[in-house]
Parts: structure tokens; sequence; C-alpha cells
């Protein structure tokens, strides 16, 4: 058993003694060696070779660093400079990116996937170089180094790895080698694969390596790749679908090292009104009158060739390079989309400041000089994305990288397939599903590109005319006089007026002397008389946590419950056309399943976007002065408009799926590859009818039962008694669910599905910790009342279902607060708090 350290200084001295005499006892004194012969024992020490001895022999590759890789060694020598004050080294610009991926979308490890970019510092200490990251989220604009020590000490740097120096040369120069960094985990790999459930891996050094071949230095950058095999013992279910062998995955890790951006580069303050991507920090050195914390916007660097000029000509214009991997027609759409954006910088002031190409083949898509657009494949369909590499200090882009998933215009084509039938494929007209999808990846294109070139998501866009790419777009859809469906110009062409007014806002240059934030927020009120709203991605994703309408995903329109009718109506004549035509000629009938699950939630996203009207209060991201209102409540009569409306997707006939269509439904044979494109099913291998009606009429019931909708509604009933409260709401929805029923048997059964779908949901909403008590007493009679209507019905569900709420109303609980826990204030008093160590009272992060 171990000693503790005070038993071990109790016990030291007495048995240091014992020892002693123990010693003197069992030999002699030595006799004293000459002292000559005590200096020849001392250690002699070793001196480092020379940088030259080093790397004698092997190939140099100068640039922006000097590398001498070593394949035989496994050894990639790299020569530095000597160190200066601090025994600092260099600072540089660092991301990796994953050239070969996972391909599952679940987990998440894309071809393309990037980390974030990193600001490292090479510093010499002792005889090691450390690779140390530089806390960028706290600093001070400051020009006082008093200043920026004590904020620079305040806040913790990360080592990410230490290297031994291998040689030096006589005037502090060195060399180390930068293999082992390079089989390291930088992407987050073991973190992402735990985290999605998939098991706990770790890089086997035995089968990993650095790739030499890949290996390139250029005057600004240097590109290295490493193979990363990953070990682990019991994988997860996803791996096995594109992995050979589960418990062993090897993927490419690329590492981008970049010289710091050069000055002249001009920041540029982020405006929460013009929907730029933005990077914060806290800033120290800002005056009292000020935020801590400071939001730059990111852009590219554009400087004129006559900076004077309004318009002029660019000497580095932005250029996006097309992916060659992605196959025509698609390579091409991909070409027309991305150029969309040269408008705008044209109009910004850059004349040809904007460009896209096909990605040539000597040029490397991971290299930092090029912005690329990559087409990534994965086992199932997925999101794209756009990014790149940020300087963090600044926000400048260095390079913008976007990813776009294969597989997506796949779902529109099932998309359009499912309303428009497959009798146009191939023939290029405006209701040819091929010609539909491809206008879509053109919009694709041009989204994810304007996340690489700055902008955030504008969900209000399609508010006010479809103004914007950087909106979620549905395909519009309209009927002609006819009854037909009609799909010409289901997407738009080209940026809308509010990307050209963005990129304005984000990029315009100023002339020397020139008040630019006086210019610029000419700009932005310009934008705002003409009505040009932003709303970003926390008002629209959530729809019961968000309450503006106009904010919203893959919706049309400026009233979203017209629009929510005319869903249902081009959902209707779709539905009643259904055929096996919904098909391509030769194609199994059981691939009718992915093409009716669109077809049949067709109204799902414009539903989300009328219930939002329903305890809805609207905003701006309004500043003082700008002449915008804050909030308002919408008012009471299109508050029980949009109910109405969406109350109409609970009737029977919404909920039916036509006899036709069932008697196509083949089940899947063995050989179709699972999907998640279909509806689920408990009649396996039938089409689940009823299932799918309840799953209809489970978005209805779940977006008026949200909890955060009922508090809403229950404020604003608060504030202003004209509007809807939580039992109107709910009421509403028990009087439309447990009407008399329906004439037909089948209408009848639809009925009662729906009925177990409100009490189901009647009963978690009530189970939510947290409701108010006004609420919680609100569902508590919503659940009495369907009972007594259902003892009223003499048929077994009735009973059935009036046993359920019986049973719950009556469950043996703890008992629930009246009100929810209070709410806490803000961390911290200013001067400690009690019982806390004072340092530690107000440590919360701006």
């Amino acid at each position: 058993m171990p000693l503790n350290n005070l038993a071990l200084r109790r016990v030291l001295p007495s048995l240091g003694i014992f020892l002693l005499l123990f010693a003197g006892l069992a030999a002699p004194v030595p006799a004293k060696k000459p002292k000559e012969k005590e200096e020849e024992k001392k250690p002699v020490e070793e001196k480092l070779p020379s940088i030259a001895e080093k790397v004698k022999g092997l190939e140099a590759r100068s640039g922006f660093l000097e590398l001498y890789p070593d394949p035989k060694s496994g050894s990639l020598l790299l020569a530095l400079p000597a160190p200066g004050e601090g025994g600092e080294i260099l600072q540089l610009l660092h991301q990796t990116t994953l050239a070969g991926g996972l391909g599952s979308n679940p987990v998440g490890l894309d071809r393309g996937v990037s980390s974030d970019t990193r600001l490292l510092r090479l510093r010499q200490v002792g005889n090691k170089v450390l690779v140390e990251q530089l806390n960028t989220a706290f600093r001070a604009t400051s020009e006082n180094p008093a200043e920026l020590r004590a904020v620079a000490q305040s806040f913790a740097t990360s080592v990410l790895w230490a290297a031994e120096i291998v040689a030096e040369g006589r005037s502090g120069e060195t060399v180390i080698d930068l293999a082992p960094f390079l089989l390291r985990d930088y992407t987050g790999i073991a973190a992402v694969l735990a985290a999605t459930e998939q098991g706990d891996f770790e890089i086997d050094l035995d089968r990993s390596a650095v790739d030499f071949a890949a290996a390139k230095v250029f005057p600004d950058n240097v590109e290295l790749e490493a193979v990363l095999t990953f070990a682990g013992g019991k994988p997860g279910p996803l791996l096995p679908q594109v992995a050979p062998d589960p418990r062993s995955l090897t993927l490419v890790q690329h590492h981008s090292l970049v010289r710091l951006p050069p000055p002249g580069y001009e920041t540029r303050e982020y405006d929460p009104r013009l929907g730029a991507i933005a990077t914060c920090h806290a800033d120290f050195a800002r005056g009292l009158d000020q935020t801590l914390t400071r939001c730059l916007a990111t852009r590219h660097r554009l400087e004129k060739v006559d900076p004077a000029a309004e318009r002029s000509p660019v000497k580095n214009p932005i250029v996006f390079y097309i992916d060659n991997g992605a196959p025509e027609p698609i390579r091409t759409a991909l070409l027309e989309g991305a150029t969309w954006w040269a408008q705008a910088f044209d109009e910004a002031g850059f004349l040809g400041g904007f460009r896209a190409e096909i990605l040539p083949e000597d040029k490397d898509p991971l290299d930092v000089r090029w912005s690329v657009v990559q087409w990534v494949h994965r086992a199932t369909r997925g999101w794209s994305y756009g990014g790149g590499v940020v300087d963090p200090r600044t926000g400048e882009i260095v390079k913008g990288h976007v990813r776009l998933g294969s597989q997506r215009i796949r779902q529109d084509r099932l998309l359009i397939e499912g309303l428009a039938g497959t009798g146009e494929t191939g023939k290029g007209g405006p209701n040819d599903p091929i010609e539909i999808s491809l206008a879509r990846i053109r919009q694709l294109s041009a989204h994810e590109i304007g996340h690489s070139i700055g902008l955030g998501h504008n969900m209000a866009a399609s508010s006010y005319g479809r103004a914007s790419v950087m909106d979620y777009p549905a395909p519009q859809v309209t009927i002609d006089a006819a009854g037909k469906l009609d799909f010409k110009g289901a997407y738009a062409v080209g940026a809308g007026a509010w990307d050209r007014h963005a990129i304005n806002h984000l990029y315009r240059q100023f002339p020397p002397g020139a008040d630019v934030p006086a210019e610029l927020a000419i700009i932005a009120a310009r934008g705002l008389e003409q009505g040009m709203l932003f709303l970003g991605d926390d008002d629209a994703r959530a729809a019961g946590t968000t309450s503006d309408a106009r904010a919203s995903l893959w919706d049309n329109g400026e009233d979203p419950v017209a629009e929510l009718r005319h869903a249902m109506k081009v959902r209707a004549i779709g539905l009643q056309n259904f055929s096996e035509k919904n098909v391509l000629p030769g194609t199994p009938l059981a691939q009718l399943r992915e093409v009716f699950a669109p077809l049949y939630l067709h109204h799902r996203y414009q539903l989300d976007a009328a219930v939002k009207l329903v305890g809805g209060m609207e905003h701006h991201y309004a500043q003082r002065g700008d002449g915008l209102f804050a909030t308002r409540l919408v008012d009471g009569a299109r508050q029980r408009r949009a109910l109405a409306a969406v109350l109409e997707l609970l009737e029977p006939a919404a909920l039916d799926s036509p006899e036709a269509a069932l008697q196509l439904m083949v089940p899947r044979e063995s050989l179709l590859r699972p999907t998640e494109e279909v509806l689920a099913s408990s009649t396996l291998p039938a089409f689940d009818s009823l299932g799918a009606a309840a799953t209809a009429s489970g978005l209805v019931v779940d977006a008026l039962l949200h909890p955060a909708r009922l508090q809403r509604l229950e404020e604003s009933h608060h504030r202003d008694p004209g509007l809807p409260g939580a039992a109107e709401v709910v009421g509403a929805l028990i009087d439309k669910t447990f009407a008399e029923g329906s004439t037909t048997s089948r209408r009848l059964e639809l009925q009662w599905v729906t009925r177990r779908v409100v009490v189901e949901r009647l009963i978690q909403a009530m189970s939510q910790a947290g409701l108010g008590a006004a609420v919680q007493a609100e569902l508590a009679a919503g659940l009495e009342n369907v009972r007594t209507r259902l003892l009223a019905r003499e048929t077994t569900q009735a009973r059935f279902l009036a046993s359920e709420i019986l049973r719950f109303l009556e469950r043996p609980h703890a008992p629930a607060p009246l009100l929810p826990p209070p709410k806490q204030p803000v961390a911290g008093a200013p001067i400690g708090a009690a019982g806390q160590d004072a340092a530690l009272a107000d440590c919360t992060q701006p």
C-alpha cells in the first residue's frame, strides 16, 4: 500500500539513518579517486549536427517554409529561422481539411470538411519548438504593449505540439521533424465519431503515414497530407454502411500552413441588419461607452485599380473554381449559378471583381490559393456547406470553400416527379423534372458561394418576392386555367435584390478620406427604405421557438396563409394524378413510395410558416434611430385566420391517400437499397396509409401545442385580451377533431387517427417541464373536455381514449409546482459574491 506524502515525510528520517548505518556496516568506504579521473567521467554534452549535415542529400522544397522530405526515414524536416524576442520564430494560419472522407452524412466527416482556421505561433523554448495556438477570442485593439501583454497573459493559449530540435545553424537557425505534427487528429475525427455514437477510435500510427508526394511548397503557403487510420473495437451502426472494415477507418487529412495576409486589409464592422457572417471577440481596449464584444464581417480582400473611382477594375478578382469531378449537365449548372454573383460585384463598383471557372486538372482544390466548389458524394443525401479559410484576427476570407452534396439534386427530382410525373423528362421544357432540378442546382451553387463570400441566410427574403438566393426556396408551382400544374419559373434566376444590396454594403470601397461608417449607414438606410428585411437562422429553423412568419424555410410568398391554401391545392392535384407515370419506364414500382412521400407532405414547410402567425410576434434587428419598429404582436384577425387554415389540414379529406395510389404501392424488393425517403409503416410489407395520416396530422398538432407557442399565446393574451390565448387555440383544436364523425367509414377512421394524435400530444404537452400554471390548467381542461366528449360516444375507440386520459390525469406523481422554477439573475455580483472566491464571481464570457 503506497504511503501518502505526510506518512512518507515522517518515516524518511529514521529510514535514512537506518540505511546509512547499514551501508557503513556492509561496505568499506572506497578510496577517493584522483581529481582528473572524476572530470573524465562527467557526461559530455552532445552537440547537435549542423543544418547542412542534417539535410545533406535531401531535396529542398523552398517557399513560405523550407522543407526537406526524407521518405526513407519517414521524416519531414522543417528549417526555421532564428527566433526573435520571447523565442518567437513566426506566426501563420493553419487549417486542416479532409482530402479523403468517410461518406456518411449523419456522421459528417465528408470529403472537404474543414477545421476552424487557427492562428499558430512557433516558439523556441530550450531545446524544443512549441506549436502554439494563440487565443484570438480575447484581445486588445491597442498600440500600448502593456495593454496587449495584460490581455495575452490573462487567457490561456494551447500548445498543440512540441518538437525537439534536431539540427542548428550558427546564427540560431533550427531544424525540426514536422512529420509527427501531421500524424495528429486536428480535424477532430475521433471526437466526431464518439459524438455520433460510432465508437471510440484513436489513430493507429503503425497504419498511418505522411504522404510525401503530396507535400507542396509555394511562396505564401505549404500544402501537406497524411493518411490517418483510426482503430476502434466497437464500431457504431453507420460505419458498416460506408467502410469495408468498420473497425479500421482510413481518412486523408490535408494541412494548409499559410503566411499571414499582408497589411492593407480594411476590417468592416458587422451590422446585424445586413446579414453578413461575422467573427467576434472580446476587445478589452474598447471604451466604457462601447460593448466589450466586437464583431467583424467576413469578406474577401478586393482592391480597385483606381481606389478613387466609384467603379473600377480590380487587381485580384475573386475566382471560384467548380469541381471538374461533377458530371455534366450538373457541372455547367453549377458554373452558371456561380456566375450570378458577378453582377452584384459590378454594381458594388468592382468591375470584373468576381468570376467562376471549371477547375483545371493542375489545380488542387484544397490548395489555399484557390476558392472552390467541391462536388461531394455520400451514402445518403445531406446538406451543402459554404465556408473557407478565414483570418481569425480580421475576418478576411483567404479562401472560399463550398461543399455540395451530390444526392441533393436527386431529392429535388423526386419532389418534381411527384407533382409533375415523368412524361416530360428529358424533353427540356419547363415541366421537365431534370431541367427543374438543374435550376435548383444553379440556385444552390449561388447560395453556398454566398456563404463563402461572407453572407448568412436571409430567411425573410421570400416574404417580399424571391429577393435572395440566401433564403431556402420552395419551387413556385402555379395552376393554369385548365387546372394543370405549371412549373415555369419554379426557381428564380440570378442574384436577388437583397443579395446585391448586401454585397454593396459588405464590399463597397470608399474614396480615401471618406467617413466609412457614415457611408455604410446611408447604404443600410436605403435598403431599409426599400423594405430589405433581413432575418436569419435563429428566427427560422425551430417552428415552435420562432415567432415571425416572414422568417421561414422552404416557403413562398408574402401571405403564409394564402400560400398554405395554394400548396394544398397543388398537392391535391398531384395526388389526384398520381400513377405509375410518376416513375420512369422500366423503374420498379416499389420506388413510387419514394416519390409519394414528398408529394404527400408537400405542404409541410408552408404549414410551418403559417402556424408562426398563431401566437406570432414580428420584429426587426432594429437600432436606435433607424426608424424600424422593434417588435409587434400579430393582430388577432391574422392569428385566427391562420389557425383556421392550419386546422383545415386535419380534415379527413386532407389526410386521405387516393385508393389508386395505394394499389400501386408494391413492397420494396430486397435488392433495393434501404432508404429513409419513404413514409414509415407499421403494416409492412403494405403501405401504411393510416400511419401517413398520423404523421401529417402530427405536424399540425405538434406545431400548435408546442410549449413555447402556448406560453407566447398566454403572454400575448395577457398583454392584449383581444388576442387568442392558449385556451382558445386548444379549444379550437379539440372542436375541430372531436366534432361529429364523417359519413363514410374510411373518413371516420382517419378522424379517429387524428383524435388519437391529439390526445397523445395533449398529454405530452401537459407533461412538459416549465409550463406556466395557466397553460397547464388549460391543457388539463382540454383533456377533461375531450374525455367528456368521448364518454358520450359508445364506441370501442372512444372508451379506450377516455380511459387513457383518465389514467394520465389520475397518475401518481410528485406534486408539480404551480409556477416554473424561478429564472436565475445574470451571474455574478459586481464585486464578488457570497460563498465564492471573488476572483471567480463574475467569470462569464461576453
